[in-house]
């Protein structure tokens, strides 16, 4: 009887090909669950825009344009608050730079513990750059608006302290943003602390602090220096900031052949021609920039990475050329650089010095200046805390400072310390 021996290879090959057909299968699954998955995300995020989207409707006229008249509130039931506290939605009356009204939308945190006898204390909250997109507008974020918040919100309710959390003109509402345009932001920041006086159940007096990261801290400086002569009613006992946005000019020398400009860039050159019509755009942005800056200022930063690593990777620069090199944009970011020697305040800042976005010796060329200046000014060198920590890292830092401010413990500068870092130069006038 003959016996035919099986081939030594066919079990082999039988067994490969049912692993790469178990893989392509597997592999098309993960597919249809990715695409799934973004479609729902997407439909999700539409669907709670479509929701909340009457909510942001500007009333014409407006009822009132008193700066801070609250047009609406509503609590956000989607929101846990750390600490033990409530989160308000708010629409309410603000300012542009030239002083006319404007509508700006927001958040109030307020406590879960009783208001004292004349009020509770507010800390008004400047976030850092988004992009213009209703996705990312902190009031309008599906995924909630406690980004950046870790560590200290939650401090700030166990204090008693009410935060509002302004999303800024034009991010959320209709018109036009106002991306470090110091006195639009700072409008926005002290009309916030105005709206919350006008909601009763915010119970709130008329101490406040203002803490802002990033352009938020450029928000903040800006607060320091306007507040006492554009809310007289109310009393402002410090400004923190982490990261702050402020040497702008030293920025834009830095960074305006690195791939952050991407993120940035868009913002500023969507905003800045609103408030100075003659800046020009040609011949300081490349040409992609300028193809491509008005869709990515309205949609979110951190939805665009690809987008900006895209860019990068094909040696496409956001700027042209260094945008201090040309008259009208150095005069323009010299406006936009907060003057510490104005403030009426102590100033805290945290920067870390493993930030690549506000580069350190930026941030050393503002404490050197201060201090030269005699501005009472307190500073937390944070190693190895990069761009996106440094909220959260001095958050608990940031509440001792306040809270002291706040019972009237005067601040002490440490101006003395020596700098970590050498500081940036200040850029030239050009001719």
């Amino acid at each position: 009887m003959l016996h035919h021996k099986k081939h030594p290879y066919k079990k082999s090959w039988f067994s490969r090909h049912k692993l790469f057909s178990f893989l392509m299968i597997a592999l098309l699954a993960i597919i249809l669950f990715t695409i799934g998955r973004i479609l729902f995300v997407n439909w999700s995020n539409s669907n709670f825009q479509k929701n909340i989207a009457s909510f942001y409707d500007i009333p014409s006229p407006l009822p009132s344009t008193n700066p801070g008249y609250l047009i609406r509130s509503e609590q956000m039931t989607n929101v846990i608050v750390p600490g033990g506290g409530t989160a308000y939605r708010i629409l309410y009356v603000s300012q542009k730079p030239d002083n006319t009204p404007t509508v700006s939308s927001g958040i109030i945190y307020v406590p879960s513990t009783p208001a004292p006898a004349g009020g509770r204390k507010v800390v008004s909250w400047a976030h850092g750059t988004l992009g213009f997109g209703d996705n990312c507008t902190p009031s309008r974020n599906p995924a909630g608006p406690l980004n950046d918040t870790d560590n200290w919100l939650g401090e700030m309710m166990q204090q008693g302290w009410v935060v509002t959390a302004t999303d800024y003109t034009g991010l959320g509402t209709p018109g036009d943003p106002y991306y470090l345009i110091g006195s639009s932001e700072a409008h926005d920041v002290i009309n916030a602390v105005r709206a919350a006086r006008n909601m009763p159940v915010a119970s709130v007096g008329t101490a406040f602090a203002v803490w802002g990261h990033s352009q938020g801290g450029h928000s903040a400086l800006f607060t320091a220096q306007l507040a006492k002569s554009y809310a007289p009613e109310l009393k402002l006992v410090g400004a923190a900031t982490a990261a702050p946005a402020a040497e702008l000019g030293a920025l834009f020398t830095q960074q305006y052949n690195q791939i952050i400009s991407w993120g940035i860039g868009p913002d500023a050159a969507l905003s800045w021609p609103q408030v100075y019509p003659g800046l020009p755009l040609n011949g300081i942005l490349s040409a992609a920039a300028e193809r491509n800056y008005k869709t990515m200022a309205y949609g979110c930063v951190q939805k665009e990475l690809a987008d900006i690593e895209l860019h990068n990777t094909l040696g496409q620069q956001f700027f042209a050329t260094n945008p201090m090199t040309n008259k009208a944009w150095y005069a323009a970011t010299t406006e936009q650089t907060p003057n510490t020697k104005l403030s009426t305040v102590p100033i805290y800042v945290a920067q870390g010095l493993a930030d690549v976005v506000v580069l350190p010796n930026t941030t050393a060329l503002l404490v050197q200046n201060s201090c030269q200046a005699g501005v009472n000014i307190t500073v937390n060198w944070m190693g190895g805390i990069s761009h996106t920590q440094a909220a959260t890292t001095s958050g608990p830092a940031v509440v001792g400072w306040l809270s002291d401010r706040f019972n009237n413990i005067p601040a002490v500068s440490n101006c003395s310390q020596p700098l970590p870092i050498s500081p940036a130069n200040a850029p030239m006038a050009p001719n």
